[in-house]
């Protein structure tokens, strides 16, 4: 069934407008008809409704909800990567998969090795189509939210005083594997006592050029923790989306 999302403004009763660039995928793309059903997600609350078509224009498809559906596809493991930001098509990968595996947000970061050069205009223009590839992705992945990319930032300017984690992928760590950091994590949020474990870890990618010297300085004064993702070295576009599935697994389903 596809998935499309909404906000709360769009929702009245049981009644949902969808409008946007999703009409048209709706009625010219996946050419679906009235009594045709669809599922709708509330991006603001992550609800989510099964729904049925009641009428359709160029600029608008009416629904009536049918159920609300209980389940969620999210996991209590929030995750948000800062992402040194690579050459364009990179990021937009980076953006699709870590989306699909079901992280949070993600923060470009601009970093000593960031080749690429954005101005205002284009970093305003790359924001607003990282945005929309991150929708998509959460479409096609049945996810409950869509993740948010955030403002373009530096490295220095990172706050990690909110997450119970910071962990850096480097590729010369030897001794400190990811799973020993997810071990004491696990722990810590256990002895808390609280009935419903959450995580909130903050994961930091190199661009292609890896982690200058400087900036594993900068990280260690943010506490954050240097792990191995195994004996291989992972390209830029790979390493979050090994590292983030990584985490979900062994603290959602094998803990």
């Amino acid at each position: 069934m596809s998935k499309f999302f909404v906000k709360t403004e769009q929702i009245n009763n049981n009644d949902i407008v969808i409008i946007g660039d999703d009409v048209n995928h709706i009625i010219n793309v996946l050419r679906m008809k009235k009594t045709d059903e669809i599922q709708i997600c509330n991006q603001d609350t992550g609800d989510n409704y099964n729904a049925e078509i009641v009428n359709y224009s160029k600029n608008e498809v009416e629904c009536k909800i049918k159920d609300k559906i209980n389940a969620t596809t999210e996991s209590n493991v929030h995750i948000t990567l800062f992402q040194g930001i690579p050459k364009f098509e990179k990021m937009e990968l980076i953006i699709q998969k870590n989306t699909e595996v079901g992280i949070k947000s993600i923060v470009p970061v601009i970093m000593e090795r960031t080749v690429v050069k954005l101005d205002e205009k284009i970093a305003s223009k790359k924001l607003e189509r990282w945005q929309k590839i991150a929708e998509i992705a959460a479409k096609q992945s049945m996810r409950d939210i869509i993740p948010q990319i955030g403002n373009i930032t530096k490295l220095k300017d990172i706050d990690t005083t909110e997450f119970d984690a910071v962990l850096v992928a480097y590729e010369n760590e030897e001794h400190n594997m990811l799973k020993t950091e997810l071990q004491k994590l696990e722990s810590k949020v256990k002895s808390n006592n609280s009935s419903e474990q959450q995580y909130n870890i903050a994961i930091v990618i190199g661009p292609e050029g890896g982690i200058s010297e400087k900036e594993l300085v900068m990280l260690a004064e943010k506490n954050a923790k240097f792990v191995s993702l195994g004996k291989r070295i992972l390209r830029t576009e790979t390493a979050g989306v090994v590292m983030a599935g990584n985490i979900i697994y062994e603290l959602e389903y094998n803990s």
